[in-house]
């Protein structure tokens, strides 16, 4: 069975992503430490192949993102 994005179109999703793409200076243990990186914002469109997300930055500026498949690790939908 594959799960049926098309029936949340609009809806708010947050994408925790597979790969930890942040990386950032712990000072305490002096190694550098992987952040899980987040993506959100309202599904546009779901393909074969991933997610297109649309978000608006703070600037204002909307952009869309696309989230294959297999870079999401779990995701959140809000059905508000």
């Amino acid at each position: 069975m594959k799960f049926d994005w098309s029936k949340y179109k609009g809806k708010s999703v947050h994408v925790t992503m597979l790969e930890n793409y942040g990386l950032v200076a712990d000072t305490f243990s002096n190694t550098p430490v992987y952040e899980i990186v987040f993506k959100m914002g309202k599904l546009e469109e779901a393909y074969e192949d991933g997610l297109l997300l649309k978000n608006e930055r703070e600037t204002g500026e909307s952009v869309k993102i696309f989230i294959p498949y297999s870079s999401i690790k779990c995701a959140e939908i809000q059905e508000q």
